[in-house]
């Protein structure tokens, strides 16, 4: 499969979220990035899989989350 590297303009529209919260989840290590030189990279997969963890578990028996 065929690597996607993303800018931040790209993975906030990707995601539908503003570039400003692009910006300091990446400065935060919130979501996953490379930064090469001064910029900021997002490999589209690794995003994808990070996006997919970041959902809420579902409850079973009655157990708080």
């Amino acid at each position: 499969m065929e690597d996607r590297w993303m800018k931040v303009k790209e993975i906030a529209e990707y995601l539908q979220i503003s570039e400003d919260l692009i910006y300091k989840w990446a400065q935060q290590g919130k979501i996953p990035v490379s930064k090469i030189g001064n910029q900021w990279r997002f490999n589209k997969e690794e995003v994808e899989e990070w996006a997919k963890s970041q959902r809420p578990r579902k409850q079973q028996n009655n157990e708080p989350i």
